[in-house]
């Protein structure tokens, strides 16, 4: 797999630029281009402030040209950050939904890989909180998403721990943006499995080799983990212990990335803060 588009959403804070910088210098070898994305709508505030009552016509220009004026700043000064000659940097201002403008730039652009800052301008402002970032994850199929922690400092992933309980079959094709990552940094795989099964259970142990064969090629190795309660804070707890630099898991519908995202305790990311989370989505 290659990665040469990716698609970076942006609302212009602190924390989404450092998810900008986070991606352009993990993908720092390839040759690849980089879409800036703003969405507006007329609840966008302008300049900071919301206008009650302003004429709405005259709001969503204003808001268009105050987009338009902020990707071009973000895109001149993440070229004079980095300066990679590797990296090319394109500006996308659009009115609409976040998550709908994601999908169709998906198809349009085609995007190997999201971008997306956990924290943002402001959280009132609903655009980017560890929540969206999950919601775009669930409605935003067959891409994965990269989501970095606020005002994360950038740090080439040595480990990288790869969260499972096996329910599912997993093949290289769901596996090729994480093998992607690793080889990108030079990382090893550390296979996290959270075991919620009292007793042996063939399939699981079918889907444990299956990942095995997966990785052959890769420095990995596998740590199992008998949970039946917070499953979240223990990997939690296990992330820290591991000393990992990123994590990674399939969004299987009805299996453990969404059992986790549907607990109170993590719905927004927020125990997830510090470390970026790479969600892979499942593929035949």
């Amino acid at each position: 797999m290659e990665i040469k588009n990716i698609l970076v959403a942006t609302d212009f804070s602190n924390n989404a630029y450092s998810a900008l910088f986070y991606a352009t210098k993990l993908l720092a070898p390839e040759k690849c281009t980089f879409y800036l994305l703003n969405t507006y709508t007329e609840l966008t505030p302008l300049n900071g402030q919301l206008l009650p009552g302003f004429d709405i016509k005259k709001l969503l220009k204003q808001l268009e040209a105050q987009s338009q004026e902020k990707l071009t700043s973000t895109s001149h000064k993440i070229v004079r950050d980095t300066a990679n000659p590797n990296h090319t940097f394109k500006v996308i201002s659009q009115k609409g939904d976040l998550v709908k403008v994601i999908k169709e730039k998906l198809t349009e652009l085609h995007i190997d890989l999201v971008i997306m800052g956990n924290k943002g301008l402001t959280a009132a402002a609903d655009i980017f909180f560890g929540s969206n970032t999950i919601k775009v994850a669930n409605k935003v199929s067959g891409c994965p998403i990269l989501a970095i922690p606020g005002e994360y400092d950038f740090k080439m992933p040595e480990e990288i721990a790869f969260v499972t309980d096996f329910e599912k079959y997993c093949n290289k094709s769901t596996l090729t943006p994480l093998l992607k990552i690793a080889e990108l940094s030079k990382a090893s795989i550390q296979v996290l499995h959270i075991d919620e099964e009292k007793f042996y259970n063939p399939t699981r142990e079918a889907n444990r080799k299956t990942l095995q064969i997966c990785l052959r090629q890769m420095e990995h190795s596998f740590q199992t983990v008998r949970e039946f309660d917070d499953k979240a804070k223990v990997i939690d707890v296990l992330l820290e212990k591991m000393d990992i630099d990123m994590y990674a898991m399939v969004n299987y519908p009805h299996n453990l990335f969404q059992k986790l995202t549907h607990e109170p305790i993590i719905k927004d990311v927020s125990m997830y803060s510090d470390l970026p989370f790479l969600i892979l989505p499942p593929k035949d």
